[in-house]
This record gives structure tokens, sequence and C-alpha cells, in this order.
């Protein structure tokens, strides 16, 4: 497990760099639209959703895995907003995003928390998938008030 551990830092760095790499040679979209369903990988990592509530907000959750201090069952689910104009390629956008949201883990200690996420996600226009990017802050409420911190990359297909 300490392997693991030690080259989870590097595997997470390959796996941006390839992504961004990638959002060079893959056109962009406005929007996918529908319900989005797929994996986001780093803390959390498990399943992951996005449903459009309109063009530029959206509810986001995910059933995942936390390895934190303590492994534990993670639920969190978030409301965005996109902003489409600070980031253009070509036309094209890949939207920042901030929201609020909450985050329970169940584990030896069950926690409950305020999430703050920021992110960029990226449309692709031949098929209907976005990949994203997070950091997300957390405020712990319970059992104790403090400060955590999530980040994780993803990928959604959206059925329309």
């Amino acid at each position: 497990m300490n392997q693991i551990i030690k080259y989870f830092p590097v595997k997470k760095f390959f796996l941006l760099t390839i992504m961004f790499l990638l959002l060079d040679y893959w056109p962009a979209t406005s929007q996918p639209k529908g319900l989005g369903l797929g994996v986001i990988i780093g803390e959390p990592t498990g399943i992951s959703f996005k449903k459009w509530v309109n063009k530029n907000q959206a509810v986001d959750g995910a059933v995942a895995w936390s390895f934190g201090n303590e492994d534990a069952f993670h639920l969190h689910l978030d409301y965005l907003f996109h902003n489409r104009r600070l980031i253009q390629i070509d036309r094209n956008s890949i939207p920042f995003y901030y929201g609020i949201g909450g985050r329970f883990k169940f584990g030896d200690s069950n926690t409950f928390g305020i999430r703050f996420p920021l992110g960029l996600t990226f449309f692709i226009v031949e098929v209907p998938i976005d990949l994203f990017l997070e950091v997300v802050p957390v405020m712990n409420l319970a059992p104790e008030t403090d400060l955590d911190l999530n980040a994780a990359i993803g990928a959604r297909y959206y059925f329309h």
C-alpha cells in the first residue's frame, strides 16, 4: 500500500499532463445536454454525475471512496456556476466553474462539510463527453470544524 501512495502523485501528474495535451487536439463545443455519468479520480475516486440546469448552471455529485487520512465512503453534491468567457480558444470556451455544495464521509468518524468547488470543464464535439479538473476546499463542520482539500480529474458521458 505504501508503494501505491508513494507513486500516486506521479500518476496524477501524468494523467493531468495527458488531459491537457489532448485539449490541443480536440475541438470544444459550447455544452453537452442531458445527464452526464462518468468517473472522478483523485480525492475522492468513484462515480460522478452532472445535470445541467441551464446554459451556465449545473448540479454535480459523486458516489465515491475517500483515501484521505482515513478510508471512508464519500458522497457529495454541488451547485455549479460556469463562466464561459474566461478561457476562449478559437471561438470555443473551456468554462471555469465555481460553486457550493455538501459532503458526507462515512468512516471511523462520520464527517459533514461544505464544499467550494473550483474547476475547468472541457467538452468534446465528436462524442458527448466532458473532461474536468477541480480543486475543492472543504470546511468540515462535524464532528469538528477544520479545513480539508479535495482535488480530482474526471470524465463524463452525456445521455440525451
